[in-house]
């Protein structure tokens, strides 16, 4: 199994470093010589106890005996045989960063003898090189005919005169303290038998290693483990593995995890989350200052190795800390398995993703569920009282006049959000009233397809009037509505069409929008309250500008469907309603459907326009939904 741990410069300087030949040369350029240099200077020791470089992953060589003997005795000094009995480990990944460290501390100082060695195996005098422009002046040296001896000789040529540009207040043996003792590499001993297989991972996009990766290297570390029985070992190493391997899986599931997390996570192991989590809680109760694990992207890494490096019992503390990871995977289980907590988790989540860390504290700190339900259905009344809140007494009211110009609009957005949330609760608890339907939950309201959207607020009705004074939008409304007009009607809009005298075309328009009357009571202030507002995906939005009703049914129902229903085509003096087709559309929340289906209004009296008694019936399902959350048991 991999070793890990963190390496100040200082430990490395006994060691000998192999840099294999499937790797390139040195190319670090003058800025990231400087950047180094610039960092390792800055850093205040007051803030935090050490600055971490990315990991440095190697792995041992074992040297075969025969073949070492040899080359002791071919060895001219004491001091060669002495370098030939060190251990050799192969760097895999932190080459560029090792070399300009060597470089750096030679130029401070640091006798030749005492440096770490490094040999590069395409270039076999690489190491004396180094240890060249080190001794001597860089401009005689040479090299200029070799790349890599070019980069290296550079990099000394920088650090050179970087340091006078310090001024009078630069110690060079403050900085070459800072540079041993609180520099510190993440030290990953890679157990992998192929290191191009590992290299390759690292390199080809630059996937760094997670914080999970290395994190899962202290807890199948050998030395957690105080039986000598290897089987038993091996045993246990692959039994955390397997339910590491399991967590994993399951947070690979989108459904799973947008539930608990939004789009901008993108890293590329999802289990780095519960770490993050357990860190950002203490979750280990450690006495340690943010100046201990520093505040970079392996913070969490450095939490961890500082409990089990702290650890009396190394195995009763892996142990630990793995239930520990294993609560918190299973906390999230029995969210998403239920069917309000799936829900008023998640919307509170997506409202407010750090929420999740209040959460968790309040679920660990209690062992009464139907507490913590009501506790979330609180939480949810504020949020939704805010997003409506009467000025005067600070209660909800689904009256609230939102601005006639639509600019705090989005403010209902969490009540639109919850409404289909509580819909689709109240759907499955319909459901399971039904003996034939105790299955539990058959359907969830689905965060992850939410989450990939940008989501509007937009006019049921729009909110700026179209008198369809204008051919193309009179073209546009009379196609809507020959759709799902009886045949009397569709002969009418054919005779509009096929009329050339506009003294017999204006008056059959006018009889044709006299059965279709658009509502006129609407005024701006009306338009601009909940019962005129649903959610729409952006881009279907601002497909349609200012489309009508009729229109906007159109398009909402063959998203639902999942397929286009084009508009109506004037062929030979004909109306041809085309073909639907399958298409790629985004999704339509349940009460987006359900309004330009006229599902709230008990009697249908025009599927065309959006009236105020639908949208009274509306309003009274959004605040019937919103009732449950101070009803007992939800029912």
């Amino acid at each position: 199994m991999s070793d890990i741990g963190l390496k100040s410069v200082d430990e490395l300087l006994s060691m000998r470093f192999f840099i294999p030949r499937y790797q390139r040369g040195y190319r670090w350029t003058e800025q990231q010589v400087i950047d180094l240099l610039n960092d390792i200077n800055e850093f205040d020791e007051s803030k935090s106890e050490f600055y971490c470089l990315q990991p440095l992953v190697v792995k041992k060589i074992s040297q075969d005996e025969s073949s070492l003997l040899g080359k002791v005795k071919e060895a001219k000094s004491i001091n060669k045989v002495k370098e030939l009995l060190k251990e050799t480990w192969e760097v895999i990944d932190g080459q560029q960063r090792l070399t300009t460290l060597y470089i750096i501390l030679g130029t401070l100082g640091v006798q030749k003898e005492e440096l770490f060695s490094i040999e590069y195996e395409t270039r076999k005098d690489s190491a004396n090189y180094l240890k060249g422009i080190i001794k001597c002046n860089t401009n005689s040296n040479g090299g200029e005919d070799n790349i890599d001896y070019y980069h290296m000789k550079n990099a000394k040529a920088v650090i050179d005169t970087w340091k006078p540009k310090r001024g009078e207040t630069f110690s060079k043996e403050i900085f070459k303290e800072k540079l041993l003792n609180q520099v510190k590499f993440i030290w990953y001993e890679s157990a992998e038998k192929d290191s191009i297989k590992v290299f390759t991972r690292l390199n080809i996009g630059k996937i760094a290693l997670t914080n999970s990766e290395l994190i899962k290297a202290l807890f199948l570390n050998r030395s957690n483990f105080q039986t000598n029985e290897k089987e038993q070992v091996v045993f246990r190493q692959s039994e955390i593995a397997n339910e590491w391997d399991e967590i994993e899986y399951t947070l690979q599931n989108d459904e799973f995890w947008y539930f608990l997390h939004d789009t901008s996570y993108n890293r590329p192991t999802r289990i780095d989350f519960i770490f993050d989590l357990m860190c950002d809680q203490n979750i280990l109760e450690l006495k340690i200052k943010e100046e201990k694990i520093g505040t970079d992207s392996y913070k969490t890494f450095r939490y961890f190795s500082e409990y089990f490096q702290n650890c009396n019992d190394k195995q009763e503390g892996m142990d630990g800390c793995w239930k520990e990871v294993k609560k918190y995977y299973m906390t999230f289980k029995e969210w998403y398995n239920d069917l309000e907590l799936y829900h008023y988790v998640g919307f509170l989540i997506h409202t407010d993703k750090h929420k999740l860390n209040e959460l968790m504290k309040e679920w660990r700190g209690s062992d009464d569920k139907e507490k913590f339900l009501d506790n979330l259905k609180t939480r949810i009344s504020v949020i939704l009282t805010n997003a409506a809140k009467d000025p005067e007494n600070g209660t909800l009211d689904l009256d609230f006049q939102y601005n006639v110009d639509g600019s705090n609009k989005h403010k209902c957005k969490p009540i639109l959000l919850f409404h289909n949330i509580q819909t689709v609760i109240n759907q499955n608890l319909n459901k399971e009233e039904n003996e034939k339907y105790r299955l539990g939950v058959f359907y969830k309201f689905p965060f992850h397809l939410y989450k990939l959207e940008k989501w509007d607020v937009e006019h049921i009705n729009p909110s700026t009037p179209n008198e369809l004074q204008e051919e193309k939008d009179r073209k546009e409304w009379l196609l809507n509505m020959y759709i799902d007009s009886d045949e009397d009607i569709q002969e009418n809009i054919e005779n509009y069409f096929n009329s050339v005298d506009e003294s017999t075309k204006e008056p059959l328009f006018t009889q044709i929008k006299e059965i279709f009357p658009e509502p006129k009571e609407w005024t701006d202030e009306e338009k601009n309250k909940i019962w005129n507002y649903a959610l729409l995906d952006s881009a279907t939005n601002r497909s349609y500008g200012n489309a009508l009703f009729s229109g906007k049914r159109r398009v909402i129902i063959s998203k639902d469907k999942g397929v286009i229903i084009p508009l109506p085509q004037l062929k030979e003096n004909k109306i041809v309603i085309g073909e639907e087709t399958k298409a790629t559309s985004p999704f339509v929340p349940p009460c987006t459907r359900q309004i330009f289906l006229k599902y709230y209004s008990s009697i249908i009296g025009d599927s065309n326009s959006w009236t105020k008694s639908d949208a009274e019936a509306y309003k009274k399902d959004i605040q019937a939904c919103i009732d449950k959350l101070t009803e007992k048991d939800g029912k």
